[in-house]
């Protein structure tokens, strides 16, 4: 296997899985979100010093096989409204599109375009007659701040109609020129015949192209310099990867979540768990999804932020909370988020000029963390600095003491996970909640009573579980193309051009002709919403069922297959009663403070056990074992808590 190196960038942490000869080993860093290379490079010089006992970044660079990073950013971006502003030229012919992208979300469509939004008449552009119109649309939208432009026609031609506007402005303004705005076309995305997805594709690719295009090159060159002998590869939401200059910004949108999912399939393997839902808990968000008999569920026309999208993409909820989320007082009632603190400042507990109110402080000042152990040891935490700005910002607004306003701030951040979950996936009696993420075990046992559910389970690999999911994804790239003559030569002709294409795309990725898979289908809409595949081999034909749907599409996917499906299982089995390593003074639900047993997981064996209340404690993650709960450790070294009946 050699050596790999997965990298998983979050708001606040970015969480690194090291698979040296088979053998996983795991370290994190703070993320540096003004200069995201600088946490990546941190990482790679930490993953160094856990393998060789030195940092050697040279020596690491030499010798790693693949790095694959993921990233929460695109995520976070959109949850927290921060990007770009958008301009958007649109076809006079559909004057009431800018309502119909709004009602997929208000919020959304305000943060990103507001009303910088611009009319054309399509077929005069088409004919050439409306260049200074263009002009002037691109200077009224510049005028009016926007800094990254969008334009998306509507109609049966609307790909003859962009293609022409395209022309149009690399003439008035040719991309040399410092003031060329940067102009995405939604064809340049995808073919997909409804407007408003494609649109919205276009948009939200536009939003987060800028900053992820500024890291991943900046990160690309730094490691140029150390003569990697492979490159970067991107971990994407579809589930693989693919070098920077191959992969669009809006796959990496929820790229680190996916990551989860795909690491949460292969838990529900290996312990045959039918059920499962996730919660990866970050500092900026909580991500949700659910694998249902060892899948986890996509569609063809995914979802950002419930906004439905061009491209398919996994079923993951993201919920404005997380370790670093702010807590205020609205209304005498506790909000929590979406704004987070990220890593800079941090909550107030990282001594780093925070001053909201965080779980991570409410944990602290509850007694669950050690400020000394916090973070492997490599992180004193601040009681001081978390006591004030739970009390100026919860304590005294609700006028109630600090114990009772760290008991108010966990139920309100336990209901807000619950009630996400429940409105997301389907609970049943036989689902088992898995949790991970660095804050994703803290509060599981109390999400999950919120929740009705009445077993738990964290990986022992809680802290770093998406980085360790992206470990095995394939190399791909996919394509689309609409079939617009319903013939079998159209269809030939149009595989073949997108084969030519892949095998292009492919040798960019560093797979020859034979090295990599290439699959095919056509996607027909029979109606609204109804959609019917057919394989496509290389003895092409079109099905004559096609003939009368609303819109036929040719789908290619290039993949190089590198996913190793192992036949393992573990189980869990009571054996030993657990050994605990101390006790700790907790702020419990029922009793007041109350000494608890502390369990490190690193000096437990498989099948030991114990009752809680208790704290189960590893270097970068913390799992509260509320009364009424027990553990027991697999023999894989996995966690599995469960409820009294």
């Amino acid at each position: 296997m050699g050596l790999q190196i997965n990298i998983d960038n979050g708001g606040t942490l970015t969480d690194i899985c090291i698979n040296h000869d088979g053998v996983v080993k795991k370290t994190k860093v703070l993320t540096t979100p003004y200069d995201l290379s600088k946490c990546f490079f941190e990482g790679l010089q930490k993953a160094s010093g856990v393998i060789y006992g030195e940092q050697n970044v040279s020596r690491l660079l030499e010798e790693v096989d693949l790095i694959r990073y993921s990233t929460t950013q695109g995520t976070n971006a959109i949850c927290e409204r921060k990007g770009p502003r958008l301009g958007l030229i649109l076809d006079k012919a559909a004057r009431d599109l800018p309502v119909r992208l709004a009602e997929h979300d208000p919020e959304v469509y305000e943060a990103l375009v507001g009303d910088r939004v611009a009319m054309l008449d399509g077929q005069a552009v088409k004919s050439g007659d409306a260049d200074l119109e263009v002009v002037k649309a691109i200077n009224q939208l510049t005028a009016a701040g926007a800094n990254r432009l969008v334009v998306s026609f509507d109609g049966a031609d609307f790909l003859d109609i962009e293609t022409h506007c395209k022309k149009v402005v690399l003439r008035r303004y040719p991309r040399h020129l410092l003031g060329a705005v940067p102009v995405l076309y939604g064809s340049d995305l995808t073919t997909d015949r409804d407007v408003v997805r494609r649109t919205w594709t276009a948009l939200i690719n536009s939003f987060l192209h800028p900053a992820m295009e500024a890291f991943l090159f900046n990160a690309e060159n730094r490691l140029r310099d150390f003569r990697t002998k492979n490159p970067l590869l991107i971990f994407r939401n579809d589930g693989d990867a693919s070098r920077v200059a191959k992969t669009v910004a809006i796959k990496t949108y929820s790229s680190g979540p996916r990551g989860g999912m795909e690491g949460m399939k292969s838990f529900a393997r290996l312990y045959d768990m039918p059920d499962v839902v996730a919660i990866d808990v970050g500092g900026t968000t909580t991500d949700i999804g659910q694998c249902l008999h060892g899948k986890v569920a996509e569609v063809r026309r995914g979802h950002v932020e419930g906004i439905s999208v061009s491209f398919p993409l996994c079923e993951i909820m993201s919920a404005g909370a997380g370790g670093s989320s702010i807590f205020k007082v609205v209304n005498h009632r506790i909000a929590i988020g979406p704004e987070s603190v990220g890593a800079v400042p941090g909550p107030a507990a990282f001594g780093r000029g925070g001053k909201e109110a965080t779980i991570t402080d409410a944990s602290l000042l509850a007694g669950i963390f050690d400020p000394k152990s916090y973070f492997g040891g490599g992180m004193a935490l601040d009681l001081d600095r978390a006591a004030t700005a739970v009390t100026l910002n919860i304590a005294q607004p609700l006028g109630v003491s600090l114990d009772e306003a760290l008991l108010q701030m966990e139920h309100a951040y336990e209901d807000k996970i619950a009630v996400e979950l429940h409105r997301f996936t389907k609970v049943s009696p036989e689902t088992v909640l898995l949790a991970f993420g660095g804050a994703g075990p803290l509060n599981a046992c109390g999400v999950a009573e919120k929740a009705g559910i009445d077993t738990v389970a964290v990986p022992a690999l809680a802290a770093v579980f998406s980085a360790f999911g992206i470990g095995s994804c394939d190399v791909s790239q996919r394509y689309a193309v609409a079939i617009e003559e319903r013939s079998d030569q159209a269809v030939a002709d149009a595989l073949a051009a997108l084969k030519v294409k892949a095998a292009r795309d492919m040798f960019a990725e560093g797979f020859g002709e034979g090295e990599f898979e290439v699959h095919a289908r056509l996607v027909a809409e029979i109606a609204e919403g109804e959609e019917v595949s057919r394989p496509v081999s290389d003895h092409v034909a079109f099905p004559p069922e096609f003939a009368k749907a609303r819109s036929v599409e040719l789908e290619l996917t290039a993949v190089k297959p590198m996913r190793e499906e192992a036949g393992k299982a573990a189980k869990f089995v009571e054996g030993a009663a657990a050994q605990a390593d101390g006790v700790r003074n907790v702020l419990t639900r029922g009793q007041g403070r109350i000494d608890v047993p502390v369990y490190k997981l690193s000096q437990l064996s498989p099948g030991d056990h114990a009752a809680g209340p208790a704290i189960l404690e590893e270097d970068y993650f913390t799992c509260r074992v509320l009364d009424g709960w027990s553990f027991v450790i697999s023999d894989a070294g996995d966690i599995l808590l469960k409820r009294k009946a």
